[in-house]
Protein backbone atom coordinates (compact mmCIF):
# COMPACT_ATOMS: atom_id res chain seq x y z
CA UNK A 1 0.00 0.00 0.00
CA UNK A 2 1.90 3.47 -0.83
CA UNK A 3 2.57 5.62 1.82
CA UNK A 4 0.29 9.37 0.76
CA UNK A 5 1.84 11.90 2.18
CA UNK A 6 -0.93 14.39 3.33
CA UNK A 7 -1.40 18.14 1.59
CA UNK A 8 0.18 20.76 3.18
CA UNK A 9 -1.76 22.77 5.30
CA UNK A 10 -2.71 26.39 3.36
CA UNK A 11 -1.87 29.73 5.25
CA UNK A 12 -4.60 31.47 6.85
CA UNK A 13 -5.28 34.97 5.56
CA UNK A 14 -7.36 37.68 7.91
CA UNK A 15 -7.69 41.07 8.29
CA UNK A 16 -6.61 43.27 11.24
CA UNK A 17 -7.09 46.89 11.34
CA UNK A 18 -4.51 48.84 13.01
CA UNK A 19 -6.02 52.12 14.36
CA UNK A 20 -4.06 54.86 16.16
CA UNK A 21 -3.81 58.33 16.98
CA UNK A 22 -0.91 58.93 16.50
CA UNK A 23 2.34 57.55 13.47
CA UNK A 24 1.02 53.64 14.13
CA UNK A 25 4.86 52.81 14.52
CA UNK A 26 3.72 51.25 17.96
CA UNK A 27 0.91 48.96 16.38
CA UNK A 28 2.69 47.97 13.59
CA UNK A 29 5.46 46.39 15.71
CA UNK A 30 3.28 44.69 17.87
CA UNK A 31 1.07 43.17 15.44
CA UNK A 32 3.90 41.94 13.64
CA UNK A 33 5.69 40.34 16.36
CA UNK A 34 2.78 38.95 17.64
CA UNK A 35 1.03 37.64 14.35
CA UNK A 36 5.06 36.12 14.11
CA UNK A 37 4.10 33.46 16.63
CA UNK A 38 1.64 31.64 14.91
CA UNK A 39 2.45 29.23 11.95
CA UNK A 40 0.71 29.86 8.69
CA UNK A 41 -1.31 32.46 9.72
CA UNK A 42 -0.70 35.81 7.02
CA UNK A 43 -2.46 39.04 7.94
CA UNK A 44 -3.66 41.70 5.48
CA UNK A 45 -2.80 44.70 7.76
CA UNK A 46 -5.18 47.86 7.23
CA UNK A 47 -3.10 51.14 9.03
CA UNK A 48 -4.83 53.89 10.26
CA UNK A 49 -2.50 56.69 11.51
CA UNK A 50 -3.57 60.24 13.14
CA UNK A 51 -7.58 59.15 13.81
CA UNK A 52 -8.32 62.52 16.10
CA UNK A 53 -12.16 62.83 14.72
CA UNK A 54 -14.97 61.01 14.83
CA UNK A 55 -15.43 61.30 11.36
CA UNK A 56 -12.23 59.46 10.46
CA UNK A 57 -13.15 57.05 13.03
CA UNK A 58 -16.69 56.39 11.23
CA UNK A 59 -14.48 55.91 7.80
CA UNK A 60 -12.18 53.28 9.78
CA UNK A 61 -15.16 51.61 10.63
CA UNK A 62 -16.45 51.75 7.48
CA UNK A 63 -13.41 49.51 6.42
CA UNK A 64 -14.29 47.35 9.13
CA UNK A 65 -17.47 46.16 7.39
CA UNK A 66 -16.34 45.66 4.30
CA UNK A 67 -13.20 43.59 6.13
CA UNK A 68 -14.44 42.19 8.87
CA UNK A 69 -11.11 41.16 11.41
CA UNK A 70 -9.71 42.01 14.58
CA UNK A 71 -9.54 45.79 15.39
CA UNK A 72 -6.07 46.81 17.11
CA UNK A 73 -5.85 50.70 18.63
CA UNK A 74 -3.94 52.93 20.97
CA UNK A 75 -6.44 55.70 21.20
CA UNK A 76 -6.48 57.77 24.15
CA UNK A 77 -9.36 60.11 23.76
CA UNK A 78 -11.75 58.45 25.63
CA UNK A 79 -15.01 59.58 23.51
CA UNK A 80 -12.99 58.24 20.61
CA UNK A 81 -12.15 55.14 22.10
CA UNK A 82 -15.90 54.33 23.23
CA UNK A 83 -17.38 55.14 19.51
CA UNK A 84 -14.30 52.74 18.22
CA UNK A 85 -15.72 49.44 20.91
CA UNK A 86 -18.78 50.11 20.08
CA UNK A 87 -18.87 50.19 16.70
CA UNK A 88 -16.97 47.09 16.79
CA UNK A 89 -19.79 45.57 18.91
CA UNK A 90 -21.88 46.25 16.10
CA UNK A 91 -20.23 44.59 13.40
CA UNK A 92 -19.19 41.46 15.95
CA UNK A 93 -15.40 42.28 15.60
CA UNK A 94 -13.13 41.72 18.29
CA UNK A 95 -11.49 45.33 19.82
CA UNK A 96 -8.22 45.41 21.52
CA UNK A 97 -6.94 48.14 23.45
CA UNK A 98 -3.01 46.86 22.82
CA UNK A 99 -1.38 48.82 25.48
CA UNK A 100 -4.20 48.86 28.44
CA UNK A 101 -2.20 45.73 29.83
CA UNK A 102 1.29 47.13 30.30
CA UNK A 103 0.04 51.25 31.06
CA UNK A 104 -2.45 49.70 33.82
CA UNK A 105 0.05 47.07 35.72
CA UNK A 106 2.78 50.03 34.81
CA UNK A 107 0.33 52.70 36.91
CA UNK A 108 -0.68 50.18 39.30
CA UNK A 109 2.82 49.60 40.65
CA UNK A 110 3.59 53.26 40.34
CA UNK A 111 0.63 54.88 41.83
CA UNK A 112 0.74 57.32 38.74
CA UNK A 113 -2.26 58.74 36.47
CA UNK A 114 -2.03 58.15 33.10
CA UNK A 115 -1.64 61.32 30.50
CA UNK A 116 -4.11 61.68 28.37
CA UNK A 117 -1.70 63.69 25.77
CA UNK A 118 -1.56 62.05 21.90
CA UNK A 119 1.69 60.85 20.62
CA UNK A 120 3.50 61.66 23.36
CA UNK A 121 6.45 59.41 22.59
CA UNK A 122 7.06 61.42 19.36
CA UNK A 123 8.09 64.58 21.16
CA UNK A 124 11.08 66.82 19.78
CA UNK A 125 13.13 66.48 22.94
CA UNK A 126 16.71 66.15 23.25
CA UNK A 127 16.42 61.81 22.16
CA UNK A 128 14.68 63.21 18.88
CA UNK A 129 17.43 64.86 18.00
CA UNK A 130 20.19 62.43 19.16
CA UNK A 131 18.44 60.03 16.97
CA UNK A 132 18.41 62.39 13.70
CA UNK A 133 22.31 63.10 14.61
CA UNK A 134 22.68 59.65 14.81
CA UNK A 135 20.76 59.36 11.30
CA UNK A 136 22.90 61.79 9.55
CA UNK A 137 26.18 60.69 11.19
CA UNK A 138 25.42 56.99 9.87
CA UNK A 139 24.74 58.41 6.51
CA UNK A 140 27.86 60.34 6.23
CA UNK A 141 29.98 57.41 7.66
CA UNK A 142 28.15 54.87 5.61
CA UNK A 143 30.86 52.29 3.69
CA UNK A 144 34.15 54.28 4.71
CA UNK A 145 33.09 57.41 4.14
CA UNK A 146 33.82 60.14 6.81
CA UNK A 147 37.04 57.96 7.55
CA UNK A 148 38.50 61.10 9.19
CA UNK A 149 35.94 61.48 11.72
CA UNK A 150 35.26 57.75 12.93
CA UNK A 151 36.82 58.65 16.79
CA UNK A 152 33.55 60.42 17.24
CA UNK A 153 31.11 57.31 16.53
CA UNK A 154 30.02 54.91 19.56
CA UNK A 155 29.99 52.17 17.32
CA UNK A 156 32.05 50.83 14.10
CA UNK A 157 31.17 47.79 12.32
CA UNK A 158 34.10 46.02 10.03
CA UNK A 159 33.26 43.48 7.33
CA UNK A 160 33.42 42.59 4.25
CA UNK A 161 30.98 43.40 0.77
CA UNK A 162 27.23 42.23 1.68
CA UNK A 163 27.38 41.55 5.53
CA UNK A 164 24.49 44.15 6.32
CA UNK A 165 26.78 46.95 7.84
CA UNK A 166 24.81 49.95 6.39
CA UNK A 167 21.29 48.34 7.10
CA UNK A 168 22.61 47.81 10.57
CA UNK A 169 24.13 50.95 11.26
CA UNK A 170 20.39 52.76 10.23
CA UNK A 171 19.16 50.60 12.85
CA UNK A 172 21.50 51.56 15.43
CA UNK A 173 20.79 55.33 14.49
CA UNK A 174 16.96 55.20 15.12
CA UNK A 175 17.77 53.93 18.47
CA UNK A 176 20.46 57.27 19.10
CA UNK A 177 23.39 55.10 18.60
CA UNK A 178 26.13 56.58 16.12
CA UNK A 179 27.44 54.15 13.75
CA UNK A 180 29.75 53.99 11.07
CA UNK A 181 30.80 50.81 8.51
CA UNK A 182 34.14 50.43 7.37
CA UNK A 183 34.31 47.76 4.57
CA UNK A 184 37.14 45.14 3.96
CA UNK A 185 38.34 45.28 0.47
CA UNK A 186 40.02 42.24 -0.96
CA UNK A 187 43.74 43.50 -1.39
CA UNK A 188 43.58 46.21 0.16
CA UNK A 189 44.69 47.04 4.11
CA UNK A 190 42.59 48.22 6.49
CA UNK A 191 42.55 52.18 6.87
CA UNK A 192 44.87 53.71 9.20
CA UNK A 193 41.98 55.61 10.65
CA UNK A 194 40.27 52.63 11.61
CA UNK A 195 43.26 50.98 13.34
CA UNK A 196 43.64 54.18 15.27
CA UNK A 197 40.62 54.68 16.98
CA UNK A 198 40.27 54.26 20.17
CA UNK A 199 37.25 55.55 21.96
CA UNK A 200 35.03 53.70 19.46
CA UNK A 201 33.38 50.01 19.85
CA UNK A 202 34.84 48.17 17.43
CA UNK A 203 32.70 44.91 15.89
CA UNK A 204 33.43 42.57 13.11
CA UNK A 205 30.62 40.93 10.75
CA UNK A 206 31.31 37.72 9.99
CA UNK A 207 28.74 35.45 7.42
CA UNK A 208 29.47 31.72 6.39
CA UNK A 209 31.23 31.86 2.68
CA UNK A 210 27.87 29.69 1.11
CA UNK A 211 25.59 32.35 2.42
CA UNK A 212 27.86 34.72 0.92
CA UNK A 213 27.78 34.24 -2.22
CA UNK A 214 24.24 33.30 -2.66
CA UNK A 215 23.56 37.14 -0.81
CA UNK A 216 26.25 38.54 -3.61
CA UNK A 217 24.74 36.21 -6.79
CA UNK A 218 21.54 38.11 -5.91
CA UNK A 219 22.88 41.45 -5.29
CA UNK A 220 24.24 40.79 -8.69
CA UNK A 221 21.29 39.67 -10.56
CA UNK A 222 19.63 42.72 -9.14
CA UNK A 223 21.94 45.15 -11.04
CA UNK A 224 21.66 43.02 -14.19
CA UNK A 225 24.94 41.55 -13.83
CA UNK A 226 25.42 37.81 -14.47
CA UNK A 227 29.32 37.51 -15.38
CA UNK A 228 31.14 35.82 -12.69
CA UNK A 229 34.09 37.32 -10.98
CA UNK A 230 36.25 36.63 -7.60
CA UNK A 231 32.98 38.53 -6.15
CA UNK A 232 31.40 35.62 -6.35
CA UNK A 233 34.20 33.05 -6.44
CA UNK A 234 33.88 30.34 -3.93
CA UNK A 235 37.50 30.38 -2.65
CA UNK A 236 38.16 33.63 -3.07
CA UNK A 237 35.03 34.76 -0.87
CA UNK A 238 36.46 31.95 1.53
CA UNK A 239 40.09 33.40 1.53
CA UNK A 240 37.87 36.85 2.07
CA UNK A 241 36.53 35.51 5.46
CA UNK A 242 39.16 33.92 6.82
CA UNK A 243 40.96 37.68 5.87
CA UNK A 244 38.91 39.11 7.77
CA UNK A 245 38.23 36.48 10.65
CA UNK A 246 42.55 37.07 11.31
CA UNK A 247 41.79 40.96 11.22
CA UNK A 248 39.35 40.63 14.17
CA UNK A 249 41.04 38.15 16.79
CA UNK A 250 44.34 40.53 16.04
CA UNK A 251 42.78 43.34 17.49
CA UNK A 252 41.14 41.37 19.49
CA UNK A 253 37.56 42.75 18.21
CA UNK A 254 34.34 41.27 19.48
CA UNK A 255 32.94 39.05 15.94
CA UNK A 256 29.06 38.81 15.46
CA UNK A 257 28.06 36.21 12.95
CA UNK A 258 25.52 37.65 11.00
CA UNK A 259 24.55 34.63 8.71
CA UNK A 260 21.17 33.32 10.40
CA UNK A 261 20.86 37.10 12.08
CA UNK A 262 18.13 39.36 10.81
CA UNK A 263 19.33 43.15 10.94
CA UNK A 264 17.26 43.80 13.98
CA UNK A 265 19.08 41.36 15.85
CA UNK A 266 22.56 42.05 14.63
CA UNK A 267 21.76 45.94 16.46
CA UNK A 268 20.65 44.08 19.31
CA UNK A 269 24.00 41.90 20.22
CA UNK A 270 26.01 45.09 19.33
CA UNK A 271 23.88 47.77 21.39
CA UNK A 272 24.62 44.60 23.88
CA UNK A 273 27.92 45.11 23.40
CA UNK A 274 28.01 49.02 23.83
CA UNK A 275 26.70 48.01 27.13
CA UNK A 276 28.84 45.71 28.23
CA UNK A 277 31.76 48.02 27.46
CA UNK A 278 29.68 51.12 29.72
CA UNK A 279 29.55 48.67 32.29
CA UNK A 280 33.56 48.22 32.13
CA UNK A 281 34.07 51.52 32.18
CA UNK A 282 32.20 52.38 34.98
CA UNK A 283 33.42 49.36 36.74
CA UNK A 284 37.04 50.92 35.96
CA UNK A 285 37.67 47.77 34.18
CA UNK A 286 38.88 49.25 30.66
Amino acid sequence: MPITTPNPRLATYFHVHLVSDSTGETLNAMSKAVCARFDDLLPIEHMYPLMRSQRQLDRVLGEVRSAPGMVIHTIVDRELRMALEAGCREVESPCIAALDPMTAALGRYLGAQLTTRIGVQHTLDTDYFNRIEALNYAIGHDDGQGGQDLESADVILVGVSRTSKTPTCIYLAHRGVRAANVPLVPGAEPPAKLLAATKPLIVGLLVSPDRLIQIRRNRLLSLNEGRESSYVDQEAVRQETIRARKLFEKNGWPVIDVTRRSVEETAAAVINLLNAQKGSARDGRV
